[in-house]
């Protein structure tokens, strides 16, 4: 799925990167050869393989579930701009 460089414009411009000009058929030359892995590794049969969450058999370093700060929440909403029942008050971010 070889892409435009208006499309990589469009990305970047997604992400909030910035790609100078002269960078723009490198970065497409890249994404593609991306793309291009991405149809190999998805043309591979899977069948009767279980996921794996990690790909070395490592015992898991667990430590003990216990607290070991104090609870300084009133503290930390008494210097917040603002916070209600408990909860901090943000500004709304999603578009």
């Amino acid at each position: 799925m070889p892409l435009s460089n208006e499309e990589v414009a469009r990305l970047a411009r997604l992400a909030r990167l910035s790609i100078p000009d002269g960078s723009a058929d490198a970065t497409r030359k890249q994404l593609d050869s991306i793309f291009v892995l991405m149809t190999q590794l998805q043309s591979v049969d899977t069948t009767g393989i279980e996921p794996m969450s990690h790909p070395q058999e490592l015992p898991a370093r667990l430590r003990e579930d216990a607290v070991t700060e104090t609870n300084r929440r009133a503290t930390f909403q008494a210097i917040a701009p603002q916070a209600e029942a408990g909860l901090y008050l943000v500004p709304k971010v999603i578009e």
